[in-house]
């Protein structure tokens, strides 16, 4: 009884994840959000953690669409890199301030819109509201983490909120997530980096599929009809996104059956193979 009841909880476990059709591997590019999409929540942003076999499979899906895999993420590229080291993918990094486009081109720029240093300083010292509050300052953006502190949710945004009244609305964009406030200069995002991404080869003329969580996503999904693109969410459905994934685990079982041909997933602790 206790071996049928584990094949039944692994049964609803595929189901769940094989609810969010699986596409052609021919003409598509895959872009995907980090935090929250493909690596699950961690207290802190420093703290997360990247399976075995994640890498794999994303070298593995990339090989299958001849390189059209991106990282369209918050984090700055250097953090990109570094939790998923040995892997170095095509990254849009900071919400569309860092570009590193594919391998070939040569081309790895910076946007150019700056943080001003003492509006800056003003969030950094939102660390002073209370224990529990993290302040991850990404260089082109400040991300105000309460995850530790969650009943600090109120007085974080409100401190937010008077530092965006004061300072004028157009001086920055406030975008609320997952137990972070994150806020950034205006004049780039993820859907400019990801309509850029799809400017060069081998992401040219192909249908991109984007995966992400939260209100920091919505701006890609926003740009997909310009290429016939496809959304799917993480969490919940996220305005622009057709499927959606209960949680990262799912995207990643999902991933690895894309890059396999839809075989059966290997579980997630498994390097060998």
């Amino acid at each position: 009884a206790r071996d049928m009841k584990a094949d039944s909880h692994q049964n609803r476990d595929n189901d769940r994840e094989t609810a969010v059709p699986l596409p052609a591997l021919d003409n598509i590019a895959v872009l995907l959000d980090v935090d929250g999409t493909l690596l699950d929540f961690a207290a802190r942003p420093d703290a997360v953690v990247v399976p075995k076999t994640l890498c794999r499979t994303l070298e593995r899906l990339a090989r299958k669409l001849d390189g059209a895999v991106a990282f369209i993420c918050g984090r700055p590229l250097a953090d990109i890199d570094r939790i998923f080291a040995p892997l170095r993918l095509p990254s849009v990094g900071g919400h569309g301030e860092e570009i590193r486009v594919p391998e070939g081109d040569g081309l790895n720029h910076h946007g150019s819109v700056p943080f001003d240093r003492a509006l800056k300083q003003q969030f950094l010292d939102l660390s002073q509201l209370g224990a529990g509050i993290v302040i991850e300052d990404k260089g082109y953006s400040i991300a105000v983490h309460y995850r530790l502190a969650p009943d600090l949710a109120g007085l974080v945004t409100a401190a937010i909120a008077d530092i965006w009244t004061k300072a004028g609305k157009r001086s920055f964009e406030n975008l609320p997530g997952k137990f972070v406030i994150e806020v950034k200069p205006r004049g780039f995002d993820k859907g400019t980096g990801l309509r850029e991404m799809m400017a060069y080869p081998p992401f040219t003329g192909r249908r991109p599929i984007f995966i992400g969580d939260d209100t920091t996503d919505r701006a890609a999904f926003a740009v997909l009809p310009e290429f016939g693109g496809l959304g799917l969410s993480v969490g919940g459905i996220v305005a622009g996104a057709a499927f959606n994934f209960d949680g990262p685990k799912d995207v990643r079982l999902w991933l690895d059956r894309l890059s396999k041909g839809a075989r059966k997933p290997r579980p997630e602790g498994n390097s060998h193979g």
